[in-house]
């Protein structure tokens, strides 16, 4: 009877433990619930507002336009400054008490973006002011050259096409000026920057960068390192191979190459070495409609951001390219300035890349997770579509070549990707790196920094007794911190998605020359396992459920450096 009773009154004891578990459940879920639409009658409307102004200032370059875009981002801002309101997320996060799969995942997604504004008000206004201000003298620089101002566009054509070594160089020069313009001023925003990060608890803004958007620090490093050394000898083969190629252009000999040589501003991109002229099949082309014929080959819709889009060069307007989501709700928006080349094929297809995947996310998910897994998620389906421009195959099936056309450029264009890939493999090193010892020491001197990792990771020479910054002539420093890694983390999934899609949905093992055209099947995959998921998953098990394994390096090397 004893042991009935005792028995009896532990069964008693563990019903009034659950029952109190539940009771704690249903409160914390309940004020979770009440605390999230509370924060979307607030977002949504500011949001759009704020991205909206942002949009327009981007086109006009309008004093008047970024003063009211910083106004507004400010607002935004402030709504996750709220002491109380992270409080609140912070009691429910500690409790552990909530066990809804969706709700959980909508407080982590809120609790890092209030975490990470748990700073004075006057901080972030101070903040938002400088990049704005920043970001303005970049939207209104103009190289001056030779007495001509030079948009962005235009130092790429002489980089590209001159072959005069003095030509060359006043053009590069040019563009660096912006770096004096605004370098004072990014030192002293990565210093502010720092000092939120720190009081926030975190080491670094660059670490807190990466720890809130789930990524670990020393993981990436770890990643960096590998891709350093599958990269660093194969990319010494094909830079002896760009080298020959520019001492033969030039007319100069291989201790003369400088920074001004390799047809591209931060040799970022691949030279033009190989007999596949990517440009020609371009020039005569309307690039707006082979990028949106591709797209409904596939399945996929852009017409209506076409309709939003501003896709070509005006004075004052921004001069680089980007995608925005202006409402969560399908207002999707495409900046471009537009030539019919190579590059802006290229950037459409990436652009556009960017586009889908906002677009097809499931609008029935809760606003907070109406947003790619990742940033570097969204960054790996923009590549995979970029990438399309360099592929003969892709551009037979858009009608720019036929089949002979195809055998005579495929092994050339081959090669023109992988040189890219590699090119721009080496130039990611050198971003996250700058970066990562930038935020770690802002008061080094980070000119010779910058040209110390160019030279490791590049293999290109310091100019001789140049000491300029010309780090800070590269915005995403400034506009877009701690961002570039992603970059080539969205290079691996891309190689990662192009194997699955190839084996599983084309059925194929030539994983080089795909374009999926035609293909409703591939439009289908990617919007059903990975656009329409938007946040709802952690980036690394959207990834496994939807190519069967988490990200890896493997199918990267095996597309490109094995």
């Amino acid at each position: 009877m004893k042991s009935i009773a005792k028995l009896l009154l532990t069964a008693f004891t563990v019903s009034l433990l659950l029952a109190g578990c539940s009771n704690k459940t249903e409160k914390m879920e309940q004020e979770l619930k009440d605390f999230i639409t509370n924060w979307e009658q607030k977002v949504e409307p500011l949001q759009k507002a704020a991205y909206t102004a942002y949009w327009d200032a981007s086109i006009s370059g309008r004093d008047e336009d970024y003063a009211r875009s910083e106004q507004l981002q400010f607002q935004l801002s402030s709504i996750y400054t709220n002491a109380d309101d992270y409080a609140l997320l912070k009691k429910i996060k500690e409790s552990g008490a909530v066990m809804d799969t969706l709700l959980k995942r909508q407080l982590d997604v809120l609790y890092s973006a209030y975490l990470s504004n748990q700073i004075d008000t006057a901080l972030l206004a101070k903040r938002i002011k400088m990049e704005v201000e920043i970001e303005k003298k970049y939207s209104n620089f103009r190289a001056e050259v030779n007495g001509k101002q030079l948009s962005d566009n235009d130092v790429e054509d002489v980089l590209k096409t001159s072959v005069n070594s003095d030509e060359l160089r006043a053009a590069w020069e040019g563009h660096k000026k912006v770096g004096a313009l605004v370098s004072a001023d990014i030192i002293h925003l990565v210093k502010l920057r720092n000092q939120i990060a720190q009081s926030l608890g975190f080491k670094n803004y660059h670490a807190m960068s990466l720890e809130l958007s789930e990524q670990n620090p020393d993981d990436i490093s770890k990643l960096f390192d590998e891709l350093d050394l599958l990269t660093r000898d194969a990319f010494a083969g094909l830079k002896d191979e760009i080298d020959t190629y520019l001492v033969n252009r030039l007319k100069i000999t291989k201790d003369e190459l400088m920074p001004w040589h390799y047809q591209n501003r931060f040799f970022q991109e691949a030279p033009a070495i190989y007999s596949a002229d990517l440009d020609k099949y371009y020039v005569n082309q309307n690039i707006e409609k082979l990028t949106t014929d591709y797209y409904a080959s596939i399945g996929l819709d852009i017409t209506d951001m076409l309709q939003n889009s501003d896709l070509y060069e005006k004075p004052g307007k921004n001069q680089h390219a980007y995608c925005i989501d202006i409402d969560n709700a399908g207002d999707v928006r495409i900046l471009c300035n537009i030539k019919p080349n190579y590059n802006w094929m290229n950037t459409m297809m990436h652009e556009f890349g960017h586009g889908v995947y906002d677009k097809y996310i499931d609008r029935n998910l809760p606003f907070s997770l109406r947003n790619p897994a990742h940033t570097f998620t969204t960054e790996a389906i923009a590549m995979i579509f970029g990438r399309m421009a360099a592929n003969p195959a892709w551009m037979q099936d858009m009608g720019l070549i036929d089949s002979a056309g195809r055998a005579a450029v495929a092994e050339d264009a081959w090669k023109v990707l992988r040189l890219e890939q590699l090119t721009f493999s080496r130039w990611a090193q050198v971003m996250y790196r700058f970066e990562k010892s930038m935020y770690e020491n802002p008061d080094q001197d980070l000119n010779a920094l910058w040209w110390t990792l160019v030279e490791k990771y590049q293999m290109i020479k310091k100019p001789e007794n140049r000491n300029e910054p010309d780090w800070a002539s590269k915005i995403h420093i400034a506009t877009s911190p701690c961002y570039y890694h992603n970059y080539l983390l969205g290079e691996l999934l891309a190689s990662q998605l192009n194997h699955y899609i190839t084996a599983n949905i084309i059925g194929s093992n030539d994983f080089r020359y795909q374009s999926f055209y035609g293909s409703k099947e591939t439009g289908e995959y990617l919007t059903e396992k990975v656009f329409k998921p938007g946040a709802l998953y952690y980036w690394n098990d959207m990834i496994e459920k939807a190519t069967g394994e988490k990200l890896t390096a493997r199918h990267y090397a095996d597309q490109f450096v094995n």
